[in-house]
């Protein structure tokens, strides 16, 4: 009991030390304590403003999501949905990344309305790019597609020479170049850096249960034009457009996406029309990480899906295919679909000259852009000729490349050297380094010249007029897009030529006049490849996408060519039997 006291009396002191410790050096301490409670004390007295209910607030209850609020004209509020009605909506996704106010939306349909959206730069119709007509067209089409896309499929199939100009090259590149000054309606799915951990997620937001093919593009290099952000959607539009109607893909199952991890292009994030993320690009594995999140999700909901890269720069455009190819059906237009257009035509091209395939290997082959559709035309010539019996390191000896610094050979720089490029630089003395177009031309004596640099007539007078001294029957190909960034014109082809050259260009152009007669144009275009290499690599669930089957599809093209048109010059066959020409393709891939 003792014990017990003498314990309590030390509690009760060592409690009274405390206390005073804690007086002592809460000195500073009190009066904010003393503050709290008067702000306590002034609110139990209640607020210092009035209860003025607003009833002129109405909130309706919407009871539909996704795509049925954005077609709702009640309920869509276009790009101005905030980021929280996105999610409980379910359209993120379905709407460009970025917010524009209902102000900023009428201030563009105000625009509109007293000016009108041309947007056309009048030195591009000069030279002969998109003109008022092409985008009158255009709109007239687009309307179309979006109230009633199964008339839009039968008027475009019915007229397909004149009108895929029209929803593809070259008024795609117009239509790409503005998507943020045309914007009306959503179509298809964007995907930005600002969706990283929330992409598989997302996924579902899309309605249609199946898709059977995607087309996507970071706009990085949307055709000639470089740098264009989200805008760069408005190709992976045009693309599967040209997917149902040629090979014959449902137009409920096509799914166009555009990945936005931002923009150089500082115009554009300064436009305040524009949706798009206003940040320089992503770099490197940040870069990576978003694309391999992009491509799990779609293959984990579409695992059958035909996967299409398309415009992508070539900093990334062959690690990306290298990187998914064996896992997926992937692959990239611009690398191997513009490669095995450009063989097609060449194979063309020899038929008109009365010679077989296997001649490809004696050809002399010059290349003028060293970007990724550049190389990956070398790439697969050089491999068309491994097919008829050279080695691949002898077939790069039949090309010389130049990019914008000239020649490329082994002198230049390793670091601008890249694994692509290396194999196909020039062996020779220092002085051919950065040799001249022109030079080029004289000193090799190509059979072939191909223009994909994407920077206008660069095939000059002088050029052309050499081409025409070495050869019989040039092959001249200035494949580069839109019209205004071609090489050269089929008449200046014809011209200095002596109305000799065999002629195809990237985007449509007219028959040539020369010395009173008529010569042939064709067109180098894409459609003759990648909508029939999708449709038979899905028909027949390939597993992946091989070259092989590329220098086989660009093989057999020239077989559908008529003799009538061998005669005249023509490389390709025509576009008005465009689902006749692709589907022996589909046969072929999907066996």
């Amino acid at each position: 009991m003792l014990n017990f006291a003498l314990r309590k009396q030390h509690l009760a002191r060592t409690a009274q030390d405390a206390l005073k410790a804690l007086r002592a050096s809460a000195v500073v301490a009190l009066p904010e304590y003393q503050c709290c409670a008067q702000q306590r004390r002034s609110f139990a007295a209640g607020p210092s403003f009035e209860y003025e209910p607003d009833y002129s607030k109405k909130h309706d209850i919407v009871r539909k999501s996704g795509v049925d609020v954005l077609h709702d004209p009640l309920y869509n509020k276009g790009t101005g949905f905030p980021h929280a009605e996105r999610e409980r909506l379910g359209v993120r996704g379905l709407l460009p990344p970025g917010t524009l106010s209902m102000e900023r939306q009428a201030a563009r349909v105000l625009d509109d309305y007293q000016y009108g959206r041309d947007f056309i730069d009048p030195s591009h119709v000069k030279d002969g790019g998109v003109t008022k007509d092409h985008t009158r067209q255009w709109k007239v089409l687009q309307e179309l597609q979006d109230r009633n896309e199964t008339l839009f499929y039968k008027v475009l199939l019915d007229n397909f020479t004149t009108m895929a100009p029209i929803v593809y090259t070259p008024t795609v590149g117009w239509a790409c170049l503005n998507y943020h000054k045309l914007y009306r309606r959503p179509r298809g799915m964007f995907f930005s850096a600002n969706d990283k951990d929330e992409m598989s997620a997302m996924i579902w937001n899309w309605p249609a249960q199946e898709v059977d093919a995607i087309v996507v593009t970071d706009g990085s290099r949307i055709l000639g034009l470089g740098d264009l952000g989200l805008n760069g959607l408005g190709i992976s539009i045009g693309k599967l457009d040209l997917y149902c109607a040629a090979a014959g893909f449902h137009p409920a199952r096509v799914l166009p996406c555009v990945i936005d991890v931002g923009t150089d292009n500082e115009a554009l994030r300064n436009d305040p029309m524009y949706m798009g993320l206003q940040h320089p690009r992503l770099q490197g594995d940040a870069y990576f990480e978003l694309l391999d999140e992009f491509v799990e999700a779609v293959m984990s909901r579409w695992p059958k899906t035909v996967l299409q890269f398309e415009d992508f720069q070539l900093q990334y455009a062959h690690a990306l295919l290298q990187r998914y190819k064996n896992q997926h059906l992937v692959f990239n237009d611009d690398i191997q679909g513009t490669a095995a257009t450009a063989l097609a035509g060449v194979y063309g091209a020899l038929k008109v000259q009365g010679k077989e395939a296997h001649s490809l290997t004696q050809q002399r082959i010059v290349v003028l852009g060293a970007g990724s559709a550049g190389m990956g035309v070398s790439t697969m010539m050089a491999q068309g000729m491994v097919k008829h019996g050279l080695d691949f390191e002898d077939a790069a000896k039949r090309f010389w490349i130049l990019d914008k610094n000239g020649l490329i050979t082994r002198k230049r720089p390793d670091e601008e050297l890249t694994h692509v490029t290396r194999p196909f630089a020039a062996i020779g003395e220092d002085d051919i380094e950065g040799e001249s177009l022109l030079d080029v031309v004289k000193r090799v004596k190509p059979s072939i010249l191909i223009g994909l640099s994407g920077a206008g007539p660069l095939f000059t007078p002088e050029v052309l007029t050499a081409m025409g001294e070495c050869n019989e029957r040039p092959i001249i190909f200035p494949m580069s897009n839109p019209t205004y960034r071609s090489e050269c014109t089929s008449d200046d082809a014809q011209k200095y030529t002596g109305g000799r050259a065999i002629f195809a260009s990237g985007s449509p152009q007219p028959d040539a006049h020369y010395e009173g007669r008529k010569i042939c144009s064709s067109q180098a275009n894409n459609m003759y490849i990648f909508p029939g290499l999708a449709m038979g690599a899905h028909l027949g669930q390939t597993g992946v996408i091989t070259d092989m089957m590329m220098t086989a599809a660009a093989e057999a093209l020239p077989k559908l060519i008529p003799q009538q048109d061998l005669d005249k010059g023509v490389v390709y066959p025509r576009l008005s039997n465009i689902r006749c020409v692709l589907l022996p393709m589909h046969a072929d891939l999907a066996t």
